[in-house]
């Protein structure tokens, strides 16, 4: 059996008396159906002969138990170490799964995470004894819980085949307790419930792994994690905690919330969730580059001009602009969704798959990035604007936000990698609410071709017909190369014309990001997620502009609800000698 360190802490299994560490070989991919991680993140179906490895008394605790991975912290009850490692690791016949959804009554719980639960039970990548737990301080019982959210499952799978049926048996899995994200009574009234299911599911449970998704408001993530940890961790499997952004306000606040964050659980445990990494063509990203070769001799400074990071929405607040108000733009958007495109792009490659050794590159990225200045920074706010006779409401003309609001909802700021690879590229982003289309995606504006000879030939700007890489992640998921053509016909004149690289007719129907990064919170895979050095050196860079924009009380530029965005950013970007590549008609008629 070939056996080697991976980058995650070796998988410890303590039983009364004695302790074995062991890394098995990961396997970069693996079948949801026939594999699973019923001890920790290992992968192996083979069995570890516990008399080759050098068996150690356990030392007794010194401090507080805290809620960790089998790696550290666990209990087998009878089973002797040749017992437990001989245990089949892909057998969930005796090993429970159990997600645990706190805000369990909120949008984003309805919307994303119970839909994207039950597209991996109708496509059966879930474990067959799995059972879903909300947690709120709604009161509501079982049969109210689930007809809450029965109306936000749909079969968005390509076989629709039962979607009923499975919709009724995904439902008697889901269970509700209510209390406060505060509240030990409360936390002790869940694991009892949990402890409860578990074992009426399955009378052969011998371990049973833990997840939690914490839907909640920033200010009660710590308690709640606390609770969580301290009072429903597993005591015989893995436990693991789903944290989603915002991840604080600036360096200061996030290193507040890592720090509450570790009291209790380690960082393998914590699951820091980006959506935006669990799209498609975010996860094909890497591949696109590293597995072609036609394009990673491309990806540098010698042959790249510029980089356009865009993200625009063709909608305003519309009475939610209370919480966006606490945050904007550059804090909801650009500081993590772009930021962490930006670095994938930019990173070089990975020793491996290893989620260590991809993370590792994105820090090393950021790292070598210029911190943000005022001077690389455009602000705007929608006003309000008719159209066709409707009248399209300013973001200060909303009820939930301040009056004489400066949160600005849209914000464009040039980046700048410091390294040889991309020296001198200006990496720009662009992330704006109320704008005339709904976009998010990735433009690669190649140099021009040097003393073209068919320069006079386009009857046009030159720039126009730059090379251009477009990597589209919404509404339509798409990868297409702008080249320069001859126009068919007599005489000699050239046009642009879009080369696809992503026949969608191939593929069946994608699946969310949420259904991506929860499988992968199951199977232990952590490439998608944030680490908190990542973290840390993200907010580095954006930290000292933010704090000089509120202390300066900087005006943002309005702009008409439904239009482009201020003036503003095309003068940044005409400072690095680039026009936006989602502006020009070219691009409007290829949509």
């Amino acid at each position: 059996m070939l056996l080697r360190r991976v980058n995650t802490p070796a998988q410890n299994i303590r039983s009364n008396k004695l302790e074995v560490s062991v890394a098995i070989k990961q396997k970069p991919y693996f079948n949801p159906h026939s594999i699973s991680y019923s001890l920790g993140s290992l992968v192996s179906k083979q069995k570890v002969d516990c008399k080759k490895f050098k068996c150690r008394s356990a030392s007794p605790e010194k401090t507080a138990p805290t809620a960790v991975e089998p790696s550290t912290n666990r209990t087998f009850g009878s089973l002797s170490c040749e017992e437990a490692y001989n245990l089949q690791v892909n057998d969930w016949s005796t090993t429970s799964l159990s997600v645990v959804v706190l805000g369990a009554s909120g949008d984003l719980a309805k919307k994303k995470i119970f839909p994207a639960l039950f597209a991996l039970h109708y496509e059966g990548l879930l474990p067959e004894g799995f059972q879903i737990f909300g947690y709120a301080r709604t009161k509501m019982t079982n049969e109210e819980f689930r007809t809450l959210i029965a109306g936000t499952l749909t079969c968005r799978i390509s076989a629709r085949s039962k979607c009923s049926d499975m919709a009724s048996s995904f439902l008697q899995r889901c269970h509700y307790v209510a209390g406060g994200y505060d509240s030990p009574d409360g936390y002790k009234a869940l694991s009892t419930a949990m402890d409860r299911v578990e074992t009426e599911s399955n009378p052969t449970l011998k371990r049973s792994n833990r997840m939690f998704f914490l839907s909640i408001p920033p200010n009660v993530f710590i308690s709640a994690a606390d609770g969580a940890a301290q009072f429903c961790s597993s005591k015989t499997g893995w436990t693991r905690v789903i944290v989603e952004k915002p991840f604080g306000r600036d360096s200061a606040s996030s290193a507040a919330l890592a720090k509450g964050l570790s009291r209790r659980l380690k960082e393998e445990q914590i699951y820091r969730i980006d959506h935006y990494l669990g799209k498609e063509l975010i996860e094909n990203l890497t591949v696109l580059r590293f597995s072609n070769l036609v394009f990673e001799p491309l990806w540098s400074r010698q042959y790249i001009r510029n980089v356009q990071v865009i993200f625009s929405e063709d909608f305003g607040t519309e009475g939610r602009g209370g919480y966006f108000d606490q945050y904007g733009i550059i804090r909801d958007v650009i500081q993590n969704h772009l930021l962490q495109i930006l670095a994938l792009f930019a990173m070089e490659q990975p020793v491996s798959l290893d989620a260590e050794d991809i993370r590792n590159e994105k820090v090393k990225v950021l790292r070598s990035m210029s911190k943000v200045t005022l001077d690389d920074v455009v602000l705007g706010q929608y006003r309000n604007h008719s159209n066709g006779g409707r009248k399209l409401p300013g973001y200060l003309e909303d009820p939930t936000v301040p009056r004489g609001s400066l949160t600005p909802t849209f914000a464009a700021i040039a980046m700048h990698v410091n390294n040889a690879r991309w020296d001198g590229v200006p990496f720009l982003l662009k992330a704006g609410k109320a704008l005339n289309t709904r976009r998010a995606e990735i433009r690669v504006q190649f140099r021009h071709v040097p003393g073209n000879m068919y320069k006079s030939k386009f009857g046009r700007d030159l720039d126009d017909a730059t090379n251009e890489l477009v990597i589209r992640i919404q509404p339509h998921e798409t990868i297409y190369l702008k080249i320069n053509n001859k126009v068919p016909g007599l005489g000699l004149r050239l046009d642009t014309t879009r080369l696809d690289l992503q026949d969608k007719s191939a593929y069946r129907e994608l699946p969310d990001a949420y259904e991506r990064l929860l499988l992968d919170v199951v199977n232990g895979d952590k490439r998608l997620f944030i680490r908190s050095d990542e973290l840390e050196a993200a907010w580095s860079l954006f930290t000292p502009a933010l704090h000089a924009l509120e202390e300066k009380k900087v005006q943002p530029e309005l702009y008409p609800y439904g239009s482009r965005g201020p003036v503003g950013s095309h003068y940044l970007a005409a400072k690095y000698g680039v026009r936006w590549g989602d502006l020009n008609n070219f691009d409007e008629e290829s949509s």
